[in-house]
C-alpha cells in the first residue's frame, strides 16, 4: 500500500500556530471563545490550538470534547461507538470553534453542528480543520485550514498525532493497492 507523507510534524506545528493566530484575529478576543474538538483526533488538535492561543494571549481558552456520533446521517449503516462529550462551560452566547482533523464530505461537520446545538445556542459556530481534502457533499467550508490537500476518492488522508498514534504526520494512502 503506497504511503506518501504530505505533512511532517514541523509542518503540522507551524500550521496550528498560524491557525491559532487566525482564530484570535478573527474573533478579536478570547473572552467568549471555546474550542471544541470532534472525537477522535479533533480533541488533541483543539487542545494544541488552545495551548498556542494561551501562550500568546496570556489567557486560557476552554476546550471541550464532542461526540457527534448519534447525529450522523449513516446510523442505519453503522452502529455508533459513543465516546461521550465534555463541555467545560455553557456554549450559550459563545464563539464556538469546532476542530477536526480532516474535512472531506462535510457530513461529520454537519453532525457536529447539530450536536453543539444540543448544548445550547452559541453566538457563532466556526470550523477549523488541519486538512481540507475537498470532495464536499454538503455546502460546508472550514473557516480555518491548516493545509488544502487535493486527493482522489481512491486515496485516504490519514492524520496521525502523537496523542493517538505516537507520531505527528499526515499521509495519503492509496486505497487502490489494498
Amino acid at each position: 500500500m503506497p504511503i506518501k507523507v504530505v505533512m511532517t510534524a514541523d509542518e503540522i506545528r507551524r500550521a496550528l500556530a498560524r491557525m491559532a493566530h487566525e482564530i484570535v484575529e478573527r474573533n478579536k478576543t478570547v473572552d467568549n471563545l471555546i474550542l471544541v474538538g470532534m472525537h477522535t483526533r479533533g480533541v488533541p488538535l483543539a487542545q494544541r490550538l488552545a495551548e498556542k492561543i494561551s501562550a500568546f494571549e496570556k489567557n486560557t481558552v476552554p476546550v471541550g470534547m464532542l461526540d457527534f456520533s448519534i447525529h450522523r446521517d449513516d446510523l442505519n449503516h453503522h452502529r455508533p461507538m459513543v465516546k461521550g462529550s465534555d463541555m467545560p462551560c455553557s456554549v450559550d452566547g459563545k464563539s464556538v470553534v469546532l476542530v477536526d482533523d480532516v474535512l472531506f464530505t462535510g457530513r461529520s461537520a454537519r453532525a457536529a453542528m447539530d450536536a453543539i446545538i444540543d448544548f445550547g445556542r452559541p453566538n457563532v459556530i466556526q470550523f477549523a480543520v488541519l486538512v481540507d481534502r475537498g470532495h464536499r457533499e454538503l455546502p460546508i467550508r472550514a473557516d480555518y485550514v491548516g493545509k488544502n490537500i487535493p486527493s482522489s476518492h481512491s486515496e485516504d488522508v490519514q492524520v496521525r498525532l502523537a496523542e493517538t498514534d505516537n507520531s505527528d504526520e499526515v499521509c495519503i494512502v492509496n486505497q487502490e493497492h489494498i
